[in-house]
């Protein structure tokens, strides 16, 4: 298992010892305000979307402080230090920097503007890759299946019921999607693929990598959620629009990622989205100093978490993987999965027993998690050959729920993104006896569909 990813499928990624980076040490710095700042509130369009606007306004959801950037004078100071800017989060008011000297952390940190400092990625041997240009050799012909529209994924979809809400006209028209992960390989080679919605794509980690060269975990979590082939593989928002986000560096495993994913997050809401797939976790580290304890899964002490935490306040809903770690000695669901006011979703078969891998709960401080669950045994994707297949993982029961989600979503329009959450779990076959492994169990999608019909004329 590789334990960045929440899945369990066995994949050997060919990559080659190119290095896109010299630096070989980045930080994490804190600052403590943004009273430098040359923004303000009561002009919101210097600084966010119109569409990250109107998703905020119609909501009623409040812009504040930490919708406004990161002072670009502490930016700019901070980068006379001799340092690269990586990434900045303005949700956590935070700058990751890039350099080869240590020192030059202890000047930074002497600067009346900041917090804390703390390292979050050191670089790994001579002869470790970094990048990726090899390339799965492609077949492109996937099994058709005349009887079935749905392909191979009918059955992850029907148990939620989420074929009912497509039948319905609800198939994910008008909504977006982001997707964050770790590399979306052969995407733009796959034929059953080419007529996902695609807006745009971004990475995080290494703006030279090709992202469809990089892992194929990404591709087969968009599987779940935006193919479109009748008769081959119908995902579960077949019509929604998608943003495609690398964040995960498999190379290495350190705290970084988590920066990345902020970023990523906020990314995201700045192209208006309005619902994020993430199917990563991360408790242990190259660094083992770095690693997590079960009272870290508070939802406020990863990085990932907090940012996590946010999502709903600026009016996106964030689906996110339990984890794998149910049959190992961790067991716990792994942050981000630790946050409030997100979907945390568990895995189940087909036939909706729990798959032994799935990672439980509570949070630290005694929530309920998984929120729910969805079929990540025996889940059906695309392979990286163009063909079907199968995988296993809460990779996969995630956007599988995602995507059913994001349809929901677009049927009940009214509801504010914390609502949507809420609406979710209630539907579930568990709802009235919650548990720390089903959580409130497999949603009913179109049961909720049906509650907001009936609520909304009242």
């Amino acid at each position: 298992m590789l334990k960045r990813f929440a899945f369990l499928s066995a994949f050997l990624l060919l990559v080659a010892g190119v290095s896109a980076q010299q630096d070989t040490l980045k930080y994490r710095i804190s600052l403590t305000d943004k009273a430098a700042t040359t923004y303000s509130l009561e002009q919101p369009e210097a600084f966010l979307s119109e569409k990250a606007i109107a998703r905020r306004m119609k909501q009623q959801l409040p812009i504040d402080s930490t919708d406004l950037p990161v002072c670009s004078q502490y930016v700019e100071e901070i980068r006379r230090q001799g340092v690269g800017i990586v990434v900045t989060g303005k949700w956590e008011n935070f700058v990751t920097v890039s350099c080869n000297d240590s020192t030059l952390i202890d000047r930074i940190a002497a600067l009346p503007f900041v917090r804390a400092t703390e390292k979050v990625w050191s670089a790994p041997g001579a002869n470790r890759p970094s990048i990726s240009t090899w390339r799965a050799e492609l077949a492109n012909k996937p099994t058709k299946y005349p009887g079935n529209v749905y392909g191979t994924a009918f059955d992850q979809i029907r148990l939620c019921n989420g074929d009912k809400l497509h039948e319905a006209g609800f198939r994910g028209q008008g909504m977006t999607v982001a997707v964050i992960d770790a590399g979306f390989h052969n995407v733009d080679k796959i034929k059953a693929m080419k007529n996902i919605r695609i807006l745009g794509t971004k990475d995080f980690v290494n703006p030279q990598a090709d992202l469809f060269a990089e892992h194929s975990h990404g591709m087969m979590v968009l599987s779940c959620i935006g193919m479109n082939r009748s008769h081959v593989m119908t995902g579960t928002a077949p019509e929604a629009s998608f943003w495609l986000l690398r964040s995960e560096d498999e190379y290495t495993e350190h705290l970084v990622e988590q920066d990345y994913w902020a970023a990523a997050v906020e990314f995201a809401d700045s192209v208006g989205v309005d619902v994020i797939n993430t199917s990563l976790g991360y408790y242990t580290f190259d660094d083992p100093s770095k690693n997590y304890t079960y009272r870290d899964l508070d939802g406020h002490t990863a990085l990932m978490s907090r940012q996590a935490s946010h999502v709903a306040d600026k009016g996106m809903v964030l689906v996110c993987s339990a984890g794998n770690s149910g049959a190992g000695s961790w067991k716990k669901i792994t942050p981000p999965a630790d946050a409030e006011h997100i979907l945390t979703v568990g895995a189940v078969d087909k036939e909706g027993q729990l798959a032994p891998f799935s990672s439980v709960g509570p949070t630290a401080d005694g929530r309920i998690k998984p929120d729910v669950v969805a079929v990540g045994l025996n889940a059906d994707v695309m392979g990286t050959d163009g063909n079907q297949g199968q995988a296993n993982g809460t990779s996969f029961a995630t956007p599988i729920l995602c995507g059913m989600v994001t349809c929901l979503w677009q049927a009940c329009p009214e509801l504010t993104a914390k609502e949507l959450v809420d609406l979710v779990r209630r539907s579930a076959d568990r709802s009235a006896f919650p548990d720390n492994i089903y959580g409130y169990g497999l949603p009913d999608i179109w049961k909720a569909y049906q509650e907001y019909q009936a609520s909304d004329k009242k």
